[in-house]
């Protein structure tokens, strides 16, 4: 057998043989059909009691990797096909429904070195060891429910604490009773879709917009049509009729940065009414103020309970802790309860407790106060270099609320963004393209989330020679 064994530092040397043999089946080293040795003649190899290399060979057999036959021999099984060829069949003949397959594939990409990028935080300014704590302290039996399963709403405590903080922190009228803890703001968006969206449904988002919110809109089989964003927020005169759910972004439009005007929310909320519609009106990072106080949301003036408000502690925390909340008037909380339950019952109740003492300490206030003075630093370095090294290229969008700022390209430039965008990825700087988001003005979107202080000085010279090598002559 062209098959080596190796038993060194191991003591339990029958689950050693067995562990080395069926990987060696599985890797495809050892192949269907080939003879093993006697179980004595590898005994006698290995150095081992002739009982040890039994115990090994009968446990794979039991398992089905080895057919052991009176007379002939031990044999790798030919039912068994090696690791590299047992993945899942091609299956050329199955297909999902059409929507799907237009979407684009999910990729994590790496870190680059000067990360501009758009839609998170520092991971280095999260409270770590703070956080840690909590989490600890979460893990008692008290918050085991006795059932094993809790309310689909999730857990009472953040509901009671996110009401509290968002009716202070943003002026959104609500309850806890109203609050319904989401895998982020994504599932809150998805949860809105299974109950308000069937094949064909219109469905209205901003251009330029939040691209995911969209495919998933289409994946749930809407009519998504994406009107146009001005200065003053979603062009409410440019929706069509019948459009039965609208999704805006009115405190920090994604991604130009402009908040909607007061005027403009009113308009909407008018719209809706008179059409019978449902507007999400996603807040996604206005924790982040650096200048005067932000309009009142599109929910607290709403007084026909039309308007769904989700949030997100993406931004204010960490994206990988799937935080969010969606706050619904009463006529839709039941059915969304009975579709959070569908979907993944109740959410992580671990991580719900600990962000529920983390609100109640004062520690969010706390933590969101910080991070602003950080990102104010970050915002406003970016903004001079914009302003002063690439004013014959690019704008600023103004803008007072976020993790990004918005750049067009000048009306007189001549700059091709893609290139400018390809040469700054070579440079080890990754920044995105307006385009990305939809629209019809070039430009980029420069965030200030990923990107360290001690970088950020670096990563815009670099950035400032690409701009400037791809301009036209």
């Amino acid at each position: 057998m062209p098959f080596h064994i190796s038993l060194d530092g191991h003591t339990d040397l029958a689950a050693r043989i067995y562990r080395q043999l069926r990987d060696g089946i599985l890797d495809g080293r050892l192949r269907a059909g080939e003879r093993l040795p006697p179980t004595r003649e590898l005994a006698r190899e290995l150095d081992v009691s002739r009982n040890t290399v039994a115990v090994a060979y009968e446990r794979l057999t039991a398992e089905g990797f080895l057919d052991s036959h009176v007379g002939r021999g031990t044999f790798v099984s030919p039912g068994f096909v090696a690791r590299s060829k047992r993945a899942a069949p091609a299956g050329t003949g199955v297909r999902p429904v059409a929507r799907w397959s237009s979407l684009p594939d999910p990729l994590v990409d790496d870190r680059p070195a000067f990360d501009f990028r758009v839609g998170a935080p520092d991971p280095a300014l999260f409270p770590l060891r703070t956080w840690r704590r909590l989490v600890s302290q979460a893990l008692r039996p008290s918050l085991l429910p006795p059932s094993g399963y809790a309310d689909p709403a999730g857990l009472e405590a953040l509901r009671v604490a996110i009401a509290r903080h968002i009716g202070a922190a943003r002026s959104v009228r609500t309850g806890a009773e109203d609050v319904l803890i989401t895998q982020g703001a994504q599932q809150a968006l998805d949860l809105i879709g299974r109950i308000l969206i069937e094949p064909g449904t219109r469905v209205a988002v901003e251009d330029p917009g939040y691209p995911p919110a969209e495919r998933l809109f289409t994946a749930h089989g809407a009519r998504v049509a994406k009107v146009p964003v001005d200065a003053e927020g979603l062009d409410v005169t440019a929706l069509a009729k019948g459009t039965r759910l609208i999704y805006t972004t009115p405190s920090h439009q994604f991604p130009l940065g402009t908040p909607m005007s007061l005027a403009r929310r009113t308009a909407l909320l008018a719209w809706a009414e008179r059409n019978d519609a449902v507007i999400i009106e996603d807040d996604y990072d206005s924790e982040y103020r650096f200048s005067d106080r932000p309009l009142e949301p599109l929910q607290s003036l709403d007084h026909d309970g039309r308007v769904l408000y989700v949030g997100s502690f993406s931004k204010t925390l960490l994206p990988l802790l799937r935080l969010g909340f969606l706050v619904a008037p009463a006529s839709l909380r039941p059915a969304l309860r009975q579709a959070k339950q569908l979907t993944d019952w109740h959410g992580d109740l671990v991580t719900q407790s600990a962000l529920a003492s983390f609100i109640d300490e004062g520690l969010l206030a706390r933590h969101v106060r910080k991070a602003t003075r950080e990102y104010s630093a970050r915002r406003d370095r970016i903004l001079a270099f914009v302003r002063d090294e690439l004013r014959d290229s690019l704008e600023v969008v103004p803008s007072s609320a976020g993790l990004h700022l918005c750049a067009p390209v000048s009306p007189h430039a001549t700059v091709t963004v893609d290139s400018a965008v390809a040469e700054a990825a070579r440079a080890g700087v990754a920044v995105e393209s307006l385009s990305t988001y939809g629209g019809t003005r070039g430009g980029l979107v420069i965030g200030y989330g990923l990107v360290g202080s001690d970088r950020v000085d670096e990563g815009l010279a670099r950035l400032g020679e690409c701009v400037s090598a791809a301009r036209m002559s």
